[in-house]
């Protein structure tokens, strides 16, 4: 299997999140309340295994790799353009985090703000998902040898392993009140 498989694979989980966030939306829409439990469950999985796990083993492992390649002017451009997307990801679920305490206090406000953001990751998502497995993975991996590749499986497998320690030990640090 190529490294970009993996992130493939993790592509199709996103995506079926990404469908339950189209479903709370239209849900959002119809009953004009927001279930915040789902949105706190959302948030979860979009710090935890979308961001710091998908896109950690991109940003810190494929892309790191591809700024030491000669990138075709093309590939270059989708790869600046994925470090964006990547940080709006970012901004928009903290921004979907503020507005769902906000909301859980009585802030009528904060609906209209949770709503964008649950509209925003589901515009997002798809068209990012398809940029990376349509017009970037593959072309990517053209660029390295059978070695590196086999490298990076072993630094993305590295990376997996180390995750859930990286969480708890964040999470028991919070809860004593360091941070």
């Amino acid at each position: 299997m190529l490294p970009v498989g993996q992130l493939m694979i993790e592509h199709r989980l996103i995506e079926r999140v990404i469908r339950l966030w189209q479903a709370h939306l239209d849900r959002i829409e119809k009953a004009r309340a927001v279930d915040v439990d789902f949105i706190a469950k959302a948030i979860d999985f979009m710090r935890v295994y979308a961001d710091r796990c998908h896109h950690g083993k991109e940003e810190d492992i494929l892309f790191r790799d591809l700024k030491k390649k000669n990138l075709p002017a093309e590939l270059a451009k989708i790869l600046q353009e994925l470090v964006q997307e990547h940080i709006i990801s970012r901004n928009t679920i903290k921004e979907l985090s503020c507005a769902r305490e906000r909301y859980i206090a009585g802030d009528k406000t904060a609906f209209n703000d949770i709503r964008a953001a649950v509209k925003t990751v589901v515009d997002l998502y798809p068209a990012h998902i398809q940029k990376e497995d349509k017009r970037f993975f593959l072309p990517c991996m053209e660029l390295f040898t059978s070695r590196e590749k086999d490298q990076m499986i072993c630094e993305f497998n590295e990376f997996d392993r180390n995750l859930i320690h990286e969480k708890y030990k964040l999470l028991v640090k919070e809860m004593e009140g360091v941070h």
